[in-house]
């Protein structure tokens, strides 16, 4: 897919703040609003732009507890395989879960409140899952960037 300027634009301002009007889009790009409704919705159409969503400052709620999560499967059939990431998404205590390389088959980042939420996630979620041959937990001492925002080349 090709992206020019304006779309690379619409792209880092909607990446800043989902939450600004097509009018107020088209004013920092010094276009009138119906090009900017219209280029706003081709990427929509096209999967660029997947959803809109609001940042939570997970600190702000109570969930203090950051911890990355490596999992070794047993079994690396395709089904067994399909069977642990169906599994995995179901789980509200998993905010992202990425398919590795290396030692381990995923890492997954688990928030919760405390190490004792942490404890009984591994215990009684965690380890229920039967396809799950071992893992390490990494606890998140500080976040020194966590942001999302990327533009095409």
């Amino acid at each position: 897919m090709k992206f020019d300027q304006t779309d690379k634009d619409i792209l880092m301002y909607l990446q800043e703040d989902a939450k600004l009007t097509t009018k107020e889009l088209a004013g920092r790009l010094n276009l009138s609003p119906t090009p900017v409704y219209e280029r706003v919705k081709r990427l929509e159409n096209d999967g660029v732009i997947k959803r809109y969503v609001a940042v939570v400052d997970r600190e702000k709620v109570g969930k203090d507890l950051m911890v990355l999560c490596n999992i070794r499967l047993k079994e690396h059939e395709q089904m067994a395989g399909a069977r642990f990431v169906k599994q995995i998404t179901e789980l509200p205590e998993v905010v992202e879960c990425l398919n590795i390389s290396g030692d381990y088959d995923f890492l997954i980042k688990v928030v919760v409140n405390d190490m004792r939420e942490y404890q009984s996630f591994i215990m009684n979620k965690l380890a229920s899952l039967e396809n799950i041959g071992s893992t390490q937990s990494i606890f998140v001492m500080g976040e020194i960037k966590n942001d999302n925002r990327f533009l095409p080349d």
